[in-house]
């Protein structure tokens, strides 16, 4: 059975992977250091998979220690999921930014190539890398196509822009690498056993929490960052895809790269834009619930609209998006509504 290290694997998208990569018969092994995920994940992870999957205990950073990891466990992939992910945190603290996304890949990358040079491996594990559509900055046109110019419009972009350009040097450099980059869309909703799902430290940056926190009655009120976009009812327009399609995507990333020894940049989105204001009205209408909402001027790092054309992934991948807005809503409700506090 083929080994999955899962850096980060306890956060919101990287326990959804671990689940449907077991389910696909993959092993997944969580490494994380819970600075923005819980240890109760674990346990809600057993109770899905019918048994405890391995975790590795650390940070990223330490490359030391990692490479000490990769020794041992020997993977076959790694997915790198491990990075600080919020457009306007990013925009206030661009420092915490470059120093944990930057610099996480490239300790993540040295304790590769170190563990390889140490333990003999016949080949460095494919590596499957969580990208973002905020390198496209604020596109011309959509939809969007993997070959627009890339650019960032707030440092979480900028990052996630660099570590792109670093791991193309380095298969230019080793062709022996492996390397399958997801730039990813909107992820929200959560599985649908309601046992896991998004759970941010302190106010959410990203609408969906928000949005649930609202209904459930922990939050007051939504706050819509601009409505003066050239959109059709002037609110920003995103392409949101649902976690677990989202998860995947990242099992048909290994798949391929264990597969063919061949690196491919994929976008994973459904083709279709939707408003913050049709969210907020799916969501009431899937929940029952009231989430009152009051605009706000536009926030910085923001673009007016932005959706992914994916038919490159269904290409190479044989991947597409399944499930639609009223899905996302409703599983991101019934595990809001089950966990009105998260996991704490």
């Amino acid at each position: 059975m083929p080994k999955i290290l899962l850096t980060g694997g306890a956060g919101y998208i990287g326990s959804h992977t671990a689940v449907t990569l077991q389910a696909d018969g993959l092993e997944p092994i969580v490494l994380d250091n819970f600075s923005n995920s819980h240890p109760l994940v674990m346990d809600r992870l057993a109770r899905i998979t019918g048994r405890s999957l391995a975790l590795e205990r650390g940070d990223v950073l330490d490359t030391a220690w990692l490479t000490g990891v990769l020794r041992r466990l020997r993977p076959d992939a790694i997915v790198h999921f491990a990075a600080d992910k919020a457009v306007g945190e990013s925009v206030a603290k661009p420092l915490k930014y470059f120093h944990n996304n930057i610099g996480g890949a490239v300790s993540l990358m040295r304790a590769m190539t170190q563990a390889g040079a140490e333990g003999g491996w016949e080949r460095v594990p494919a590596l499957v890398f969580s990208s973002s559509a905020t390198v496209y900055g604020d596109p011309a046109s959509v939809p969007i196509t993997e070959d627009f110019p890339r650019s960032h419009t707030n440092p979480y972009g900028h990052t996630k822009l660099v570590i792109e350009d670093m791991l193309a040097a380095q298969v230019a450099a080793e062709p022996s690498w492996r390397v399958g980059v997801l730039r990813y869309f909107n992820p929200v909703g959560a599985h649908p056993s309601g046992l896991i799902g998004e759970d941010p430290e302190g106010p959410p940056n990203n609408l969906m929490p928000y949005v649930s926190q609202v209904a459930v009655g922990r939050r007051p009120c939504l706050q819509v960052y601009g409505n003066d976009y050239p959109t059709p009812d002037g609110t920003g327009v995103r392409d949101y895809i649902h976690v677990m399609d989202l998860a995947a995507g990242h099992v048909a990333a290994v798949r391929r790269l264990l597969q063919a020894p061949h690196s491919f940049t994929v976008n994973l989105g459904t083709g279709r834009g939707h408003s913050v204001l049709e969210v907020v009205r799916a969501f009431e209408q899937v929940s029952g619930q009231p989430v009152p909402f009051r605009f706000a001027p536009r926030r910085a790092g923001d673009v007016a609209q932005c959706w992914a054309d994916p038919s490159l992934a269904r290409e190479l991948l044989g991947w597409r998006a399944t499930r639609g807005l009223q899905e996302m809503c409703a599983d991101a409700w019934h595990w809001q509504s089950g966990n009105p506090q998260g996991y704490r």
